[in-house]
């Protein structure tokens, strides 16, 4: 495919994937209490890595989002992960 191949075919998917997280953001800014959540800010920053023209922005993304610690923890304080690395890490 060329570039306007992949525009037409996946630009509507990606468009809406876009309003679903302005509509989320704006769930939080609205109901928010001023606290700031770490899983938000992660957002936030890879959102403006989203802005960037250099190639290899989903590495970059991902790696805002992982945790880059190579030592295991003791224990876990939750059975789930966060998505995101909180910033006691």
């Amino acid at each position: 495919m060329n570039k306007t191949e992949i525009v037409d075919r996946y630009f509507q998917e990606h468009r809406a994937k876009l309003l679903d997280i302005a509509a989320f953001l704006d769930r939080v800014d609205r109901y928010g209490d001023g606290e700031t959540d770490f899983r938000i800010e992660a957002m936030r920053a890879c959102i403006q890595e989203l802005l960037s023209t250099e190639a290899g922005r989903t590495e970059r993304i991902l790696l805002l989002l992982s945790d880059q610690t190579e030592t295991p923890i003791e224990n876990a304080g939750t059975k789930g992960a966060s998505g995101a690395v909180p910033p006691t890490m």
